[in-house]
């Protein structure tokens, strides 16, 4: 099975490994969805991702699917139980992508104790912008992003705003995970989460970077 390399501006294509994401690393977030600011870590399958340009199937007659914009993180280098100092090496390249939801049945599961898996990792679930390069974010904590659905901003986050900063967030998985060259992680969501369906149209927006288009059909 050849990899999934994801585009990136000004270089070469990047290989995938796996995807790891969290929840309620936003304070306004964990507001909005009525719970604990406490980041919680999942994973999502590769089979999940849609690069730019792909348009994104929705499931049908599963509830409603919302979007979940999120500062992407690309590993150039791994580790396991790393400090924030080590941990703070590990990036090679920053990007977004929307960790799509089936938010009715993620209630379900939340209301019967399970895993919330099928909700977060059905194909499609992560349509994903290009990559930007290290070298070219000289402040990464100074990253902005909006997205924007069906031309009207329904999103936006800063890295500033994170409960657990980059550097904190990866020294906390390495705590439980090893972290390997090409793994993703998704860094969590602002407020303003919100339904789309098909034929909707979405734009994420980083910041000084790129704007890149999705489309839900």
């Amino acid at each position: 099975m050849k990899p999934i390399l994801i585009p990136v501006q000004g270089g070469d294509p990047r290989p995938v490994g796996k995807i790891l994401a969290v929840g309620r690393n936003y304070a306004d977030h964990a507001v909005e969805m009525k719970a604990a600011p406490e980041p919680v870590l999942f994973l999502k399958p590769t089979t999940a991702i849609r690069l730019p340009g792909e348009p994104v199937r929705l499931p049908r007659d599963r509830g409603s699917v919302h979007h979940e914009l999120e500062l992407v993180v690309w590993l150039a280098f791994g580790g396991t139980a790393l400090d924030e100092t080590a941990a703070a090496r590990l990036p090679g390249a920053y990007g977004l992508g929307l960790d799509l939801t089936l938010r009715n049945v993620q209630a379900e599961a939340k209301a019967k104790g399970r895993p919330w898996t099928v909700a977060k990792g059905f194909d499609g679930a992560l349509p994903l912008g290009p990559l930007v390069p290290v070298e070219d974010v000289p402040d990464p904590a100074a990253l902005s992003f909006r997205l924007e659905v069906n031309g009207a901003v329904v999103q936006k986050g800063a890295a500033r705003d994170m409960i657990l900063s980059v550097p904190r967030l990866l020294s906390a998985i390495t705590q439980w995970i090893t972290l390997e060259p090409g793994d993703l992680v998704l860094t969590g969501t602002p407020a303003g989460v919100g339904p789309v369906g098909p034929g909707d149209g979405a734009r994420m927006i980083l910041d000084g970077h790129y704007e890149c288009d999705v489309q839900f059909v």
